[in-house]
């Protein structure tokens, strides 16, 4: 049985595997320039972070109704399940789906219809924090948070994604603050691609409330301080950055020197249909490759729900923490 824990980095879109993007494009009508799920699982293998969205992007396609996007949801919830994933906090990019003429509700919604009854089909809780693309302009992102306007019952939060570089938090700033006005909770992808300074910038300007990616935090021993003492989590994501190319190998990768420097440090798989792994076999490869005893993997899994936005759940996050504690690693 795997290791109890929260996935709290994960976009939607990035779980399309291509077997379920093959049987939506048929049922949509749609015709993908591969010629079946092998092929396609070939251009998976992406050397940088363009070639990758241009990849994301262009398959989304096969994305146009209610249904499709709650099957989509819903494979990733029955894979996420079996990994172990007791609490899902699910990103998604509406941008890039109303620049298709999909509606926010027909996203919204069709997420839902898998979410909401993701407890009772797979054990697993959830929450949905919608992103904005940060290379679209700040007037995209705040239509966009007027768009989601009436569905704020179904989205716990905001989120920044997409191509960091250029495009730095302070350029949001106007709709983080609007945001902020309506009870959200903020995110920002920081330091993956970009330099240390834009954490800095996502968590004074944006004021996020945790650090996607955050792994150029190394680099800066100040802002290393200032992590660990704030207690902020960073929601990394191994195998996304040795895909992308952010680090060379796994075994290079400074997980154990963050963990050694206190910092609140979670795993998350990303985009785990392009990068090669769930939330499961995400925790199985830093234990296998970066050799981490069974006292780092329980510190990686109770702070992947410490660091969740259960705060008006807390006897589940407790009952989550819990199982944490009991978990014999062997």
């Amino acid at each position: 049985m795997p290791v109890p824990k929260a996935e709290l980095h994960l976009h939607i879109e990035g779980t399309l595997e291509p077997e379920l993007a093959f049987a939506l494009a048929a049922r949509n009508g749609v015709e993908l320039p591969y010629a079946d799920t092998g092929t396609l699982r070939e251009a998976y293998r992406f050397q940088d972070l363009k070639s990758f969205l241009d990849l994301y992007y262009a398959l989304m396609t096969v994305l146009r109704t209610e249904r499709d996007f709650a099957d989509l949801a819903d494979a990733y919830l029955a894979r996420a399940a079996a990994q172990g994933v007791r609490h899902a906090e699910i990103f998604f990019d509406p941008q890039a789906h109303l620049a298709r003429g999909v509606g926010m509700g027909t996203v919204v919604e069709g997420l839902w219809r898998a979410l909401g009854r993701s407890e009772e089909r797979h054990g697993v809780s959830t929450r949905l924090i919608m992103c904005f693309l940060r290379d679209e302009s700040a007037e995209s992102a705040m239509a966009t948070l007027d768009a989601a306007t009436p569905y704020l019952h179904r989205i716990t939060g905001v989120g920044l994604d997409s191509a960091e570089v250029g495009h730095p938090p302070r350029k949001f700033r106007e709709v983080y603050e609007a945001a902020a006005a309506l009870g959200l909770r903020r995110v920002a992808h920081a330091g993956e691609e970009g330099p240390p300074e834009y954490i800095t910038e996502a968590l004074d300007v944006l004021g996020v409330e945790r650090v996607d990616h955050g792994l150029r935090c190394v680099e800066e021993p100040a802002l290393v301080e200032r992590l660990v003492r704030e207690r902020v989590p960073l929601t990394l994501c191994p195998l996304s950055n040795v895909r992308l190319r952010t680090v060379d190998t796994l075994a290079g990768h400074p997980l154990p020197a963050m963990l050694d420097a206190g910092l609140m440090c979670t795993v998350n798989s990303d985009d785990p249909a392009y990068f090669g792994g769930y939330a499961g076999d995400t925790f199985d490869a830093v234990r296998e490759t970066l050799g981490l005893a069974p006292e780092r993997l329980r510190e990686l899994a109770r702070n992947s729900f410490l660091a969740s936005f259960l705060e008006d759940d807390e006897e589940r996050r407790a009952r989550y923490l819990a199982e944490v504690e009991a978990y014999d690693f062997g």
